[in-house]
């Protein structure tokens, strides 16, 4: 029993004289590997500015948690908003029910669903968290920018 203490108090005490290893986030913003996919989505573009989303609905079969909604409609064929013969109408995904897997960026046939490496996430209504397609469309602010990081600086 004594002798069970004494190495709980000697592994205490070695780590004491080891350097910190906490980040100061948000003041300090350690980069990520360049092919870290671990934050938001990103609904991607043609170069022409077309929508590679076809509205094929994969994603949403795809998504374990139930977290994206996808309507698909017709393109007009005069002014198509995708390539394909369909595009998204409505595309939701809500990040309350998200889980991060990837498994809806592996499903999408066009790769128009990504991951990017932006997680700062957060909320101050449950509404908020639910993303629509324009939110989805736009890039994401650069890490440390995003609203509410300024209040831990």
């Amino acid at each position: 029993m004594i002798v069970d203490v004494l190495k709980g108090m000697w592994t205490t005490f070695k780590q004491i004289f080891r350097k910190d290893v906490t980040t100061q986030y948000p003041r300090e913003i350690k980069p990520l590997p360049p092919r870290s996919h671990i934050g938001r989505h990103l609904l991607n573009r043609h170069p022409d500015g077309r929508e590679k989303c076809i509205g094929c609905e994969l994603c949403a079969w795809a998504c374990p948690a139930d977290a994206i909604y996808v309507q698909g409609e017709d393109n007009d064929p005069e002014h198509p908003v995708s390539v394909g013969e369909r595009y998204a109408s409505v595309y939701q995904i809500n990040y309350l029910r998200c889980i991060m897997c990837g498994l809806c960026v592996k499903a999408c046939p066009t790769r128009a669903l990504t991951l990017t490496s932006n997680y700062e996430l957060s909320w101050e209504t449950r509404e908020d968290a639910i993303w629509e397609k324009d939110q989805l469309l736009a890039l994401p602010p650069p890490l440390g920018t995003a609203p509410g990081t300024d209040q831990g600086r």
